[in-house]
């Protein structure tokens, strides 16, 4: 408390002098051993237009920040190994910034980012045995309802196979449902979608035989149908690894064009005489 006390009052004196000096007034208003912060640094840190009384706990703020990192500093200086070298690390990390900035501008004029599902749908077949999935996964949709909503109107909708039934039966379900599943072209992991039913409905072992249920559980209704499934261990369907191919096509491409600068620029330069390599 006496430290927020003490940052606070610094705080409304360093602007009230601020208002009274004006400013061109620059001043240290806090040290640490033979490091100084200086009254312009503070006041950078309140956005204009502030009033005195938050100027004043945002100057105090930036006080006790600015005191804490310079104690962690002189702390780490002072206990730096002896084998420790700062200085290359620092150009090694500087180094690998400036390297780093420059393929990432390379990367941007450059890369073709655009990536066509013909393209993908190759390399996936290419590479089939990497898209093994590690769980079952299922296309399926359900509703959760209440035990008090229509369950005559529902069950019409649920089971109609009609096209303008399936617009009624989201409609229906934003309305009345306290959770939907119903985009039929969407995968799901298993476990996903059995957390979400009574628990044993969906499992491993019942998903072939089990594709369809209506069941209750407490206040709850619960709707499921299985429109698809894939077993886990077995080739992961095209549609549910699409973006992830072409993530690692675009990848591929990245280090392809990184690789070939490199070489071109160590050839142009190999053939000016700009390198050499000394015996």
């Amino acid at each position: 408390m006496r430290t927020i006390s003490f940052l606070l009052i610094t705080g409304l004196f360093f602007v009230a002098c601020a208002k009274k000096e004006g400013a061109n007034n620059d001043r240290e208003i806090a040290k640490v051993y033979d490091k100084a912060l200086y009254a312009s640094e503070a006041s950078a840190s309140v956005p204009a237009g502030t009033n005195p009384q938050d100027s004043a706990l945002l100057v105090g703020a930036f006080i006790q920040r600015w005191i804490s990192e310079q104690l962690l500093m002189y702390e780490a200086e002072r206990n730096i190994p002896k084998d420790a070298n700062i200085d290359k690390l620092v150009r090694d990390y500087r180094a690998s910034l400036v390297r780093f900035n420059y393929e990432e501008q390379l990367i941007g004029q450059k890369l073709d980012s655009t990536v066509s599902e013909q393209e993908v749908r190759k390399f996936y077949e290419e590479h089939k045995d990497e898209f093994q999935l590690q769980s079952t996964i299922l296309k399926c949709i359900l509703i959760k309802l209440p035990t008090s909503a229509p369950q005559s109107e529902m069950n019409k909708l649920w089971n109609s196979r009609k096209d303008e039934d399936r617009i009624k039966l989201a409609e229906f379900a934003k309305e009345r449902a306290t959770l939907t599943l119903l985009d039929r072209n969407k995968w799901y992991r298993l476990d996903e979608v059995a957390a979400i039913l009574p628990k044993g409905t969906l499992t491993t072992d019942n998903i072939g035989s089990r594709k369809e249920g209506t069941l209750s559980e407490g206040d709850f209704r619960y709707y499921y149908r299985v429109l698809e499934s894939v077993r886990g261990k077995e080739t992961a369907p095209f549609d549910y690894v699409q973006e992830q191919g072409s993530k690692v096509i675009l990848h591929k491409r990245k280090q392809d064009l990184l690789d070939n600068w490199k070489r071109e620029v160590y050839d142009n330069e190999l053939r000016r005489g700009n390198i050499k390599i000394l015996n």
